[in-house]
């Protein structure tokens, strides 16, 4: 299959899974159950791994670290967006919300999810308390659905580079309420502001 071919078969196959996640949510809501059904939705669109080569959807180069992320799809409204985000080993984010629903499925590699609670009532916008809950390894054929409230944080590990499908019910772009969470210090930071950057080349760097 040449590069144009290529293309062609990920955009259909990108479309048709939008399309029935679309259908999804319309249907349930923003629901756990919603979630896990849109995770196998995702994990059927990364298990075709060929439409998603390294070659085209490579890391940052050299080993640098930080995430080069590619746009897939995004629906009118910022709304349906779906990335490949590819990482080199040694990285990780702060604990963090997004504010919308997301659902990340693994390509190829693995990427430690640590999921946290919140146990303060939030009533200070500028403090937080928080605690590690559980640890999902996202890998091929297993994924992570979060919901818009959910904290967690992101942990490449091993020696080879990682390819996810990220799927969010807004553009990452346009979230500019979500927040980091500094479970040493109880801070609570603006996460886009500072710590979320753009690529000279068009994708962004996390």
């Amino acid at each position: 299959m040449n590069v144009v071919d290529a293309g062609a078969a990920r955009a259909a196959a990108v479309a048709n899974a939008v399309g029935r996640i679309r259908d999804i949510e319309a249907a349930r809501g923003v629901t756990r159950p919603a979630l896990e059904a849109i995770r196998e939705e995702l994990m059927l669109l990364a298990g075709q791994e060929h439409l998603f080569p390294s070659a085209e959807f490579p890391p940052p180069s050299g080993g640098e670290k930080g995430a080069n992320r590619y746009l897939l799809h995004e629906d009118p409204g910022n709304r349906f967006a779906l990335y490949l985000n590819a990482l080199n080993p040694g990285n990780e984010t702060r604990p963090h919300d997004h504010t919308t629903w997301a659902v990340v499925v693994a390509v190829d590699g693995q990427e430690l999810n640590r999921v946290y609670e919140r146990l303060d009532d939030g009533a200070d916008p500028e403090r937080c308390s928080i605690r590690l809950r559980e640890e999902v390894m996202v890998e091929p054929g297993r994924g992570i659905c979060l919901m818009p409230e959910d904290i967690h944080s992101i942990h490449t590990k091993g020696s080879a580079p990682t390819r996810h499908l990220h799927m969010y019910g807004l553009a990452l772009e346009r979230l500019d309420d979500r927040k980091a969470y500094d479970m040493e210090s109880g801070q609570v930071i603006p996460y886009n502001r500072n710590f979320m950057h753009a690529n000279a080349n068009g994708p962004a760097k996390a």
